[in-house]
């Protein structure tokens, strides 16, 4: 009965209000880069980041603090840093799931290492390095939100960005190849087309998809596609798999 007496809510066990600051910076610092990538529309968003932080940040409470109550045995060793190489190695597992291949094109690589970071700093974050969770999120926004801004010759090997162009085009004049034309004229280069009829119209038309990829002007293209005059309208969107 005298462990009763041990308090549950205590900062000596583990499970006081510090941890619960930690796991609580953990919350948001990865919800700052879930939400970074569900603004842009990529496989792994706001919950999957902000779980693998928050899950991080247990892990890293647990290795410290839950074994504390057998360091008084004989034989016992206690190492914390076994718990935070297993968390490096399993994550890996969801890492890997994001990051696809499609013909020649790798997706997923920059999700996926967002990821592996978010995890880092809810590591950082549940072992008591809360300035360091907040310099690596910091930097995370900088190499995300601010690379892509440089221009090519300053940052070699950029990937460029996938979107996908919906178009409805009218039928009969053969206006489908020389709209791809325009596309790879303007430095784009053409992932995936599919075509689909729409019937119940007055005049023949069609629905083209157009999975594009390229850094050129997008407005521009638009306006080009626009000037066809069987082009009924045109829409860009970003691809669900880039990045």
């Amino acid at each position: 009965m005298a462990g009763l007496a041990v308090p549950l809510w205590d900062a000596g066990n583990g499970q006081g209000l510090r941890q619960m600051a930690e796991l609580g910076l953990a919350l948001l610092l990865s919800s700052l880069i879930g939400w970074e990538r569900a603004a842009q529309q990529k496989s792994a968003g706001l919950r999957t980041h902000t779980l693998v932080g928050i899950a991080s940040a247990l892990m890293m409470e647990v290795s410290q603090h839950g074994f504390t109550n057998v360091l008084g045995l004989e034989n016992v060793s206690f190492d914390p840093s076994r718990v935070a190489a297993q968390i490096v190695s399993g994550i890996g597992f969801i890492g890997g799931g994001i990051i696809f291949v499609r013909r020649d094109a790798v997706r997923g690589l920059t999700t996926a290492a967002t990821v592996w970071l978010t995890c880092a700093v809810g590591m950082a974050c549940g072992g008591g390095l809360p300035v360091l969770a907040l310099a690596a999120t910091a930097l995370h926004f900088l190499v995300v939100r601010g690379y892509p801004l440089l221009p090519g010759r300053v940052v070699p090997g950029t990937a460029p960005s996938v979107f996908e162009l919906h178009m409805t085009y009218r039928t009969g004049t053969a206006l489908l190849p020389q709209l791809m034309e325009t596309c790879t004229r303007r430095g784009f280069r053409i992932l995936q087309v599919k075509v689909e009829r729409l019937p119940g119209r007055t005049d023949p038309a069609a629905r083209v998809l157009l999975e594009l990829e390229g850094s050129a002007d997008t407005g521009r293209l638009a306006s080009a596609l626009f000037q066809n005059d069987g082009v009924v309208d045109v829409a860009l969107s970003a691809s669900a798999g880039d990045e």
